[in-house]
């Protein structure tokens, strides 16, 4: 069934979808090779500030000043641990992020209202947006009903945003952040209101991406 005012929206038809998914592939932000602690170690060890140090640190050995080789092997050492619990939080961080990019999205296919996963969404798809919703992708709004978004996950500002319908014949692309503009983007949180968009960017190709 298709909730009351969408009854004009009957999106794309099975079969695009499913051409379209097959063409620009999931939904979903680029899944780099996860570095390891070791692996980490080994990117800083190969850092040229760092090997001074260390072999700085191994000819006052040699040359018998236990003291001065001691102090310059600590600093290298410290800098080392200090790097990788860094790096790995930013692993986790970008992890977090990327599961962030592809919830689950509310979308108008055959003319009816289904709720698939947020990988499975494609360019031209139709998303039903209500308060409380995780924007699935970046899109165009068609209808606004008093819609606000939070996008503090791309701009850092936790104050929403106003946003309209976009206008017969705009397509606007412009960059999160700004107030009465009909661009969402993936990632964001309906705050506010209510709302009917057209997907215009998926993937790697949204803003997140």
């Amino acid at each position: 069934m298709i909730p009351s005012g969408q009854a004009t929206w009957t999106g794309l038809s099975s079969s695009q979808a499913r051409e379209r998914f097959e063409r620009d592939g999931p939904n979903e932000l680029p899944r780099a090779h996860r570095r390891t602690p070791l692996r980490i170690a080994l990117e800083v060890l190969r850092e040229p500030m760092l090997a001074m140090l260390l072999a700085a640190g191994g000819i006052y050995l040699l040359l018998g000043d236990k003291t001065e080789a001691t102090i310059l092997l600590l600093f290298a050492g410290l800098s080392i641990v200090i790097t990788i619990v860094q790096e790995a939080r930013t692993e986790n961080v970008l992890e977090a992020l990327r599961d962030l990019s592809a919830p689950r999205a509310l979308v108008i296919r055959d003319g009816d209202t289904l709720r698939i996963p947020g990988r499975e969404v494609v360019e031209g798809d139709i998303l039903v947006l209500d308060q409380g919703d995780r924007i699935a992708a970046d899109a165009l709004l068609l209808e606004s009903r008093q819609l606000e978004a939070d996008e503090a996950l791309l701009t850092g500002e936790s104050v929403p945003v106003r946003k309209r319908a976009a206008q017969e014949g705009e397509t606007a692309d412009v960059a999160p952040g700004g107030d009465d503009w009909p661009q969402v983007y993936s990632g964001s949180i309906v705050t506010r209101g209510s709302g009917i968009a057209r997907v215009t960017a998926t993937g790697s190709h949204s803003r997140i991406g």
